[in-house]
């Protein structure tokens, strides 16, 4: 059932009601008697069952943030990147 948000002009009360598709919208303010206005607001909706995927939805993130990709690292040859790391060493054990 839908959350309809109601707002009376006449003394500023807001509030929200859960009511079905076929009720009637409210129209008097039962705080003062004024006459209701219905509120357009921001709807969430959620696609479940077959033929939805989980990809779909934005996921929760890790707290971990992505490293970032500079325009630098995009257009050197992956040899240079390699250059980088620092080079591993081998200790020899004399016998």
């Amino acid at each position: 059932m839908p959350l309809y948000e109601y707002e009376c002009p006449k003394c500023g009360t807001r509030f929200e009601k859960i009511q079905k598709f076929s009720d009637p919208p409210l129209t008097t303010c039962e705080k003062c008697g004024g006459r209701l206005k219905k509120l357009v607001s921001a709807s969430t909706i959620q696609f479940k069952g077959s033929g939805w995927y989980v990809t779909d939805y934005a996921g929760k993130s890790s707290g971990e943030p992505k490293p970032a990709v500079t325009s630098d690292d995009k257009s050197k040859p992956a040899e240079a990147k390699e250059a980088k790391k620092p080079a591993e060493t081998s200790v020899k054990k004399d016998s």
